[in-house]
This record gives structure tokens, sequence and C-alpha cells, in this order.
């Protein structure tokens, strides 16, 4: 046995299986820095992060984390080159019926769900994510959630503007408003819970890049060093094993 698989038997025995996170958001960042690391181009580092989507998620069904929400495209990530845009749009495309298609998905009953303002992909992407969604829509024992052309800033303008429709249309009353109703217009209100306990950063940059920004107010952040692509199963578990050590007091 390597080192590594040892080190990672030894932190699988730390873990704590009766306080493991019901909900983890991932952003997944350093893709276009490990492809600029290999001399490749930035699209590279992003078809290796893919594969590494796929394994992230069996980790999180071993441990019994029953949601995943993975921070995979900003509206912001529009404003770089169109060429390597295009491209990612393609591996979307790729990677949403692949996963459909995945035996684990259906094995496990994982559900599919892209958030964010999906109306502004191409429709070739967003048919890969009507298949992906349409043939998990009936599961409910996990939850990934990919957001995609997403902000979290605009998706609490989106819930916003749901609110005041219905108060112009005589549905509800100002006074109606509650965080319980705002939570309940977000991109996040058909999960069981829209809250992340735990928010996984790679790449080593240290702040939350407008992911998640309501649902994030009591989430513990944990910061890795490692790109995305090279994101082991070693650092999973760490992150695991520091969430579990820190103490969740919520104000109390």
């Amino acid at each position: 046995m390597g080192i590594f698989k040892f080190y990672e038997k030894m932190l699988e025995k730390e873990i704590n299986k009766k306080n493991i996170p019901k909900h983890i958001g991932v952003i997944m960042d350093g893709n276009r820095r490990m492809a600029k690391m290999l001399g490749d181009k930035p699209t590279r580092g992003h078809y290796i992060g893919a594969k590494k989507v796929r394994e992230f998620i069996r980790w999180c069904v071993d441990l019994n984390i029953k949601i995943i929400t993975l921070y995979s495209f900003s509206l912001e990530n529009f404003n770089r080159p169109k060429d390597e845009v295009d491209e990612l749009m393609d591996l979307f495309e790729k990677e949403f019926r692949k996963i459909a298609d995945d035996n684990d998905i259906h094995k496990y009953k994982i559900r599919i769900k892209a958030i964010g303002r999906i109306e502004l992909l191409p429709e070739r992407v967003r048919e890969a994510i009507n298949y992906a969604e349409n043939k998990t829509k009936d599961y409910d024992n996990y939850f990934v959630n990919v957001a995609i052309a997403y902000g979290g800033q605009q998706e609490l303008v989106d819930a916003i503007k749901k609110i005041g429709q219905k108060i112009k249309n005589n549905e509800m009353d100002v006074e109606d408003i509650t965080m319980e109703t705002i939570s309940k217009h977000l991109y996040t209100s058909h999960l069981p819970y829209p809250n992340p306990d735990l928010i996984i950063r790679t790449s080593g940059e240290e702040r939350i890049s407008n992911f998640l920004i309501w649902q994030s107010s009591y989430s513990e952040l944990y910061f890795c060093e490692t790109y995305w692509p090279k994101f082991r199963k070693i650092d999973f578990l760490r992150s695991i094993r520091d969430y579990q050590r820190r103490k969740r007091r919520f104000g109390k």
C-alpha cells in the first residue's frame, strides 16, 4: 500500500460518520491554471476537471452526503474569450448527457439539476440539461446541483422579482415577506437542505466569489491549495475532518 493510500485509510478512520455534512458546495477553481502548468490550452484543464466531478460525487455518496452543489460556470465567465466559452459549452453539453447515462447516477438515485440563468446558455446545452434533469427527476436519494450561468447576487434579484410579481398580482402582501419566503424563491428551493454546511474552494483562493451568498450565511468554509483537477480523496477527507473539528454555534 502506497503512503498516500495508507494516509487516506487513516483519515477515513478519523471521520465521524454521525457528523457528516448534509450539503456540500464546491467552488471548483484552478482548472485553467492547471492547464497552464501542463503547457496546454485553458480548456484542457476543464476537461480534466470534469472527470474529477464524477469521482467527487462517488466520494460524497460513500459518506452519505446527500447534496452537492458545484460552481461550474459563473455569469462573469461569459466574458472570457469566445473560443474558450464555446469549447466550454461543448464540454457542458457532453458532460450533462454523459452523467445522465452514468450507471452510478441511477444506481444511487441521484437527481441532477442545473441552477442559474439557464436561458442564457446555447440551445444545445439547454437540451442536454433537460435530458439529464428528465432522466433523474424522480430520484431523491441524493442531489447534484450544477451552478451554471450562475451568480449569487443575480439569484437574489430573480427571487425578489418573483416575490414582487406576486405582490403586484395581489397573491401576497409585503408584510408576508420573511427569510423563508425568500428561500422558497431561490434556485435551491427544491432541496431538502438548501443551505450548505460546508463550502470547499480549491486552488488557494480565499473568497466566496458570488456563490450561494444567501444560502452560505452559516456555512463553514474550507480553502485548499490544490487545483480542482488534482483534488484528491485525501484533500476531501481533510475538509470533512476540519469541518467536524469546528464548533458550530450558529450565534448561540
